[in-house]
C-alpha cells in the first residue's frame, strides 16, 4: 500500500476542539499568520481554508456573525465581492490558477461546515487537477503547505499594495 507523507497535518488532528465560532475567533484575533488570515477589510476578511479541497482554497468571511444572505448589508455585499475579486486575481498570479469554483454553502443541509457564519469559498482549479487519487484511493493530494502558500499570497498582496480606503475601493492587482 502506498503512503502519503503529510507531517504538517498532525497539528490539526491532535489540537483540542476550538471553542466558539472559528471565523469570529479569527476575526477577533491579532494572530493573522497563525489563523491564515490573508487580508482584512472594513466588512470582511480572507483566509486560507485549513482543510482545503484544493491547494489555494480561500474563504472570504463577513466580519459580522450572520448566517444568511438576507442579513447582508449593501456595504458587506460590495466588500465581500470585491475581496473575492482580489483573491481570484492574486491566485491567478501566485498559483497560475486556470479556473475557479466560487460559492456559498448556506445552511447545514447545503454542506456548510460552519452554518452559523456566512462565508464564501474560492477553490482554484487547473487542467488535470482531478486525477485518479480521489477516484481510486479516496484521497486528495494537496501539494503545498499552508504556511508556504500563506507567505506567497501575503507577499503578493503587499507587493501589489492592495489596500482598502473608506469608500471600499481597492487598487486593482
Amino acid at each position: 500500500m502506498g503512503k502519503l507523507w503529510a507531517p504538517w497535518r498532525i497539528k490539526y488532528v491532535t489540537q483540542p476542539e476550538q471553542k466558539g465560532c472559528i471565523f469570529c475567533n479569527a476575526y477577533r484575533s491579532a494572530r493573522d499568520k497563525k489563523n491564515f488570515v490573508l487580508f482584512r477589510s472594513k466588512y470582511c476578511f480572507a483566509m486560507l481554508n485549513a482543510f482545503p479541497y484544493n491547494n489555494g482554497h480561500i474563504m472570504v468571511v463577513v466580519n459580522r456573525h450572520i448566517a444568511s444572505l438576507e442579513e447582508f448589508s449593501d456595504a458587506e455585499i460590495l466588500d465581500t465581492n470585491k475581496t473575492m475579486v482580489t483573491m481570484v486575481s492574486v491566485l491567478k498570479k501566485v498559483l497560475r490558477a486556470q479556473g475557479f469554483n466560487i460559492g456559498i454553502n448556506m445552511g447545514k443541509l447545503a454542506g456548510a461546515g460552519v452554518a452559523t457564519h456566512l462565508h464564501m469559498h474560492c477553490v482554484p482549479r487547473w487542467l488535470g487537477d482531478t486525477n485518479f487519487m480521489p477516484v481510486v484511493a479516496g484521497t486528495k493530494v494537496i501539494s503545498q503547505s499552508l504556511q508556504e502558500l500563506y507567505t506567497q499570497i501575503t507577499t503578493a498582496l503587499k507587493k501589489e499594495r492592495v489596500f482598502l480606503d473608506k469608500t471600499i475601493e481597492r487598487r486593482k492587482i
